[in-house]
């Protein structure tokens, strides 16, 4: 302050990418991959069980991907809300994104690779 022995300090925190959004983006990811093998399975093994395995690899990428979604959406809600200048900023908003738009489209690629086993297991 001018004039008076005393000074405001603010020190400057550098903004951090969010753990959330990070999360999502791995889980998403994940969702994908295992849809992938959601598909590999149910047409590659169709006399020998596949759609038992790929019922089984669907619910984890279903979970995967539902995951993905929610954590996403924390983290979009965690970079979009203000702090005050001594508080710790997040960044990362487009990995939030990647992460929801990988989570969901990994559940519809399992539930989608789940129906094609089902199919032509009953075929």
């Amino acid at each position: 302050m001018p004039g008076t022995p005393f000074g405001v300090v603010h020190l400057d925190v550098a903004p951090v990418t969010s753990g959330l959004a990070i999360g999502s983006l791995v889980a998403g990811i994940a969702s994908v991959l295992v849809s992938l093998l959601v598909i590999c399975f149910g047409v590659a093994f169709v006399d020998e069980g596949g759609a038992w395995a790929s019922g089984a690899f669907a619910a984890l990428g279903l979970l995967a991907g539902a995951g993905a979604v929610v954590t996403g959406l924390l983290g979009r809600r965690q970079i979009r809300r203000p702090a005050a200048p001594p508080a710790v900023r997040f960044t990362g908003r487009g990995l939030a994104v990647a992460g929801i738009s990988c989570g969901a489209a990994g559940a519809l690629l399992s539930l989608l690779g789940l129906g094609v086993a089902l199919l032509l297991a009953l075929t």
